[in-house]
């Protein structure tokens, strides 16, 4: 059986495994990303990830996804968010491929878990998938005929950059302005709440923090909403922390959606929850990987 190096690089964690043939994980481990301390800082933690697998089983490739804009052919970070400095130019594939002569292939994080949940999660069978992605920020991905939409310049479905009120998507519907939104209201510090802490006190019925959970579900519905005129696809995919919310969220989002669409749309648009969660990022770049070397 081959076996594959997979490195998911997030802001806040860098998730890692060995997968098999099959995209079975045969191994995980998590460590912090420190991505206060920059891209080279990264790079030398994925490549100390991999010169450990690499020491004790036969490596068929190294599969990377990452935050940032990612050129897919030259594996290389062509832009990134000030969150990890010096990250823009850090080129994954040929600092891998020197070091341990296989192949290394690179791509987004949204995109990657996109791919893995059109692959074998959620969006199994539905084509074209949209995916969404809603964090710090909101992310997005279409994958449609097997394959990422990229577009011209590697940078297509930046959704969370789209205008909305005065503002724009990921500024008004991600998980953090929902935190800022309930400590600004009831004027304590934000580091005192999370998405977790606001369901349960929402579900308890403080008033305070449904009303930022409908608000965000009405966000979330209009931006879906837009994006299905634009890209039609079969199923909207909901991924990130707070979508393990899903009891809750699914039908508040689902109506916010349909309210923003005409009926000939309203009465397919179907919306499914991530399937993978954690794994999402790993499989994602296993799954670019094979793409790549089929």
């Amino acid at each position: 059986m081959k076996k594959y190096v997979s490195i998911d690089i997030g802001g806040t964690a860098i998730k890692y495994g060995l997968i098999g043939d099959s995209a079975e994980i045969l191994h995980r481990g998590e460590i912090p990303t420190e991505a206060h301390k920059g891209g080279p800082s990264i790079l030398e933690k994925a490549v100390h990830i991999a010169r450990q697998f690499h020491k004790e089983h036969t490596i068929a490739g190294i599969c990377i996804s990452t935050a940032g804009v990612v050129d897919t052919k030259g594996g290389r970070i062509i832009h990134a968010a000030p969150l990890i400095p010096n990250y823009t130019g850090i080129c994954f594939k040929k600092e891998m491929e020197t070091l341990f002569e296989v192949p290394c292939e690179v791509e987004n994080d949204v995109n990657c878990a996109g791919l893995a949940e059109y692959l074998s999660g959620s969006g199994a069978d539905c084509d074209p998938m949209l995916m969404l992605t809603i964090g710090t920020g909101i992310g997005g991905c279409m994958v449609t005929g097997g394959q990422v939409f990229h577009g011209a310049n590697y940078s297509a479905l930046e959704v969370g950059y789209l205008p909305v009120k005065d503002s724009d998507f990921q500024t008004l519907g991600s998980a953090r302005s929902l935190c800022q939104k309930v400590a600004a209201r009831k004027q304590e510090p934000e580091k005192d709440w999370n998405g977790f802490r606001i369901f349960h006190e929402a579900n308890l019925g403080d008033d305070c923090c449904i009303q930022a959970i409908d608000e965000m579900a009405d966000i979330l519905g209009f931006g879906i909403a837009n994006l299905c005129y634009v890209l039609n696809p079969e199923v909207v995919v909901l991924g990130g922390g707070i979508m393990a919310q899903e009891d809750y969220l699914h039908d508040r989002i689902q109506r916010a959606a349909v309210s923003y669409m005409i009926e000939g749309m309203a009465s397919r648009i179907q919306i499914a929850f991530a399937k993978h969660k954690n794994d999402a990022g790993m499989l994602g770049a296993f799954y670019h990987f094979k793409n790549c070397h089929h």
